[in-house]
């Protein structure tokens, strides 16, 4: 009898869990978020399969690399290789953003065959943070190859010397001059840095995880690789990021205008060029600036851009099934990507990570930094919107006084940072970055110029054991200079100044004294800079231990340290001399031999410290 019970308990309860059984989760095949085609690309027909060579590919990994893609990655291939009436591809760069372990390095795989195997551009150039990444997807690439029947013959050779892995490609192509000709093509990997594709000319350049880019040094190395051709295609793949992502928040925020700003990031007046930073003191308006704009390096065509994101809509909870499968097309599909394996990530990881690496959505902020959670984020200036539409900076965000500036170099020598500090209408002090550029001799024109000289009442950096100050001594000596003299005061900053000046920074910063504006050098620098710690509890921040260049932070901190520093600081007279013994003289004076306290021999140490 209990026996029949138990039975009869357990068939209930499966008849009610059947019930109550959810329908299987398939990821969405259509981004969230793109860049709307031209024309109408679906369904396939011969109408819609001349303005695209997606479809080709499609049939390629099928047919001959024997790969059945996602429905998502079939989707992006037919969008992203939309062509034009003359036959050229639409996009010279595409942003694909989609949540972790979909099937990006596939997608890049196969294409990256097609490409060299099929159409015959001459060079794909592969390249991660990290080499080994960049390698693995290339090793993926070169089994595919391997395996293939119809493949295997074309290749010539494989070299897998670290460092220079490549694969080779050998083809016959008709030629109008004579029945064929011999075609070799490339596959290579690079490590992504400010050297990686120097000497090259690549056709499609394959860049993963972009959210790792915290400076603009590879994405210029890398992508100005195709310059020179023709026809040529920067793809670059990657899960959301956070504020440390220069360089795919700026694209992100190109692409989500070219669609339409359906997030509304477009909105917040914030420019996100890594170098459009003279604000207030007039850019380009003296003769030495005359033709230059640096924002022509980074600048993007927002017609041959084209953005694909998948990622959950914003402020949707994380519980949300829709928002999972839009983030992730390939759960449901791929066997081994199940809800059941999104379910157990998010009862497990913190929310922000797993919003990150599951949900594909951005971060504001990161966990960790000098200042407390939110207040850098508080004293950022809003930018109002004038009559025209543009954005712009409100008048009472202005800074009004005088001004004092401050210098810092960034640790590779690339890039002095120059910062103003002054006061506002509302008697608060403002810092602000002014100008970033390549190389040193700039920052003595740019300081003399009659359309700032007036309104500087010094300039400062750090003086000894840091990248900027064989600058600022140059800058001292220059004042003797007879042909062009330079009469702008400059203050050392050295020793105990430091870390008063980085305390006082931090007093102003948690104190909500201290007003600037929203400018990613400087609030990329200020949210991630690691402190280091001296024995009697002063800190500084550790250029060599944080993971973004410290250099536009420290530039405001000089010149703070030097708009708050006391002009009349006089030492107080020496006491008077003890009465003491004549057997007590130390009579090694003479050599440089006397003894030091302990607070000189602790000066002494603090002014060699490099940030």
């Amino acid at each position: 009898m209990a026996a029949t019970s138990q039975a009869s308990r357990r068939g209930q309860t499966a008849a009610g869990q059947a019930k109550k059984k959810r329908p299987k989760l398939y990821g969405k095949e259509k981004p969230r978020v793109f860049t709307p085609p031209l024309r109408p690309l679906e369904p396939r027909s011969p109408e819609t399969e001349q303005w695209t060579l997606g479809y080709d590919v499609i049939d390629f990994a099928e047919e001959v690399l024997k790969i059945t893609l996602y429905p998502w990655q079939k989707w992006l291939l037919v969008h992203m290789l939309e062509l034009l009436e003359d036959g050229q591809l639409r996009f010279r760069t595409v942003i694909v953003l989609i949540a972790r372990q979909n099937g990006k390095s596939t997608l890049s795989q196969v294409l990256a065959i097609w490409i060299i195997c099929v159409w015959g551009w001459p060079l794909v150039l592969g390249t991660a943070q990290d080499l080994e990444t960049a390698e693995e997807v290339w090793q993926g690439a070169v089994d595919m190859v391997e395996e293939s029947e119809e493949l295997s013959p074309l290749i010539d050779k494989v070299v897998k010397v670290n460092g220079k892995k490549a694969l080779e490609i050998i083809r016959d192509v008709e030629d109008f001059r004579q029945a064929k000709k011999r075609s070799k093509t490339r596959y290579k990997v690079k490590a992504a840095n400010r050297k990686a594709g120097r000497g090259f000319t690549g056709n499609l350049i394959l860049l993963d995880e972009l959210r790792e880019h915290q400076n603009w040094d590879a994405w210029g190395a890398i992508t100005k690789t195709t310059m020179a051709q023709v026809e040529a295609l920067v793809l670059a793949l990657s899960n959301a990021g956070d504020v440390t992502s220069v360089v795919l928040r700026y694209l992100r925020q190109m692409g989500h205008e070219g669609a339409g700003d359906p997030d509304g990031i477009c909105q917040s007046g914030e420019d996100l060029l890594p170098d459009v930073i003279d604000l207030g003191m007039g850019k380009n308006d003296d003769p030495d600036d005359e033709g230059y704009d640096e924002d022509d390096e980074w600048e993007q065509e927002p017609d041959t851009l084209g953005l694909f994101e998948w990622s959950a809509p914003p402020g949707c909870s994380k519980w949300d099934r829709d928002g999972w499968a839009q983030a992730n097309p390939s759960v449901g599909w791929n066997p081994g990507f199940t809800e059941r394996t999104l379910v157990a990530a998010c009862k497990t990881d913190p929310e922000w990570v797993y919003r990150t690496e599951c949900l594909c959505q951005w971060s504001d902020g990161v966990l960790e930094g000098p200042f407390p959670p939110g207040v850098w984020e508080e004293g950022q200036n809003k930018p109002e919107v004038g009559p025209d539409g543009t954005t712009r900076i409100a008048e009472e965000d202005k800074i009004v006084s005088d001004v004092t500036v401050g210098l810092a170099q960034s640790s590779d020598r690339e890039y002095v940072y120059m910062a103003r500090a002054g006061y506002r209408a509302d008697g608060r002090a403002q810092v602000e970055l002014v100008a970033a550029r390549h190389g040193t001799e700039w920052t003595f024109g740019y300081l003399m110029s009659s359309k700032r000289r007036d309104s500087i009442k010094g300039v400062t950096g750090q003086s000894k054991g840091a990248q900027v100050s064989a600058l600022m001594e140059d800058l001292a000596e220059a004042k003797d200079d007879p042909e062009l003299p330079f009469d702008v005061p400059v203050v050392p900053w050295q020793g105990t100044d430091l870390t008063n000046g980085w305390a006082r920074y931090m007093d102003f910063v948690t104190e909500k004294k201290l007003r600037h504006h929203k400018q990613p050098p400087l609030d990329l620098a200020a949210t991630t800079a690691v402190l280091k710690t001296f024995s009697g509890g002063a800190t500084i921040p550790d250029d060599k231990a944080s993971p973004a260049d410290t250099a536009p932070l420290m530039a405001t901190v000089a010149a703070l340290w030097l708009l708050t520093r006391r002009d009349d600081r006089e030492l107080p007279p020496p006491p008077p001399p003890a009465a003491v013994k004549s057997t007590d003289l130390d009579t090694s004076y003479g050599n440089r031999s006397i003894g030091t306290t302990a607070g000189q021999a602790f000066t002494s140490d603090i002014s060699s410290i490099g940030f």
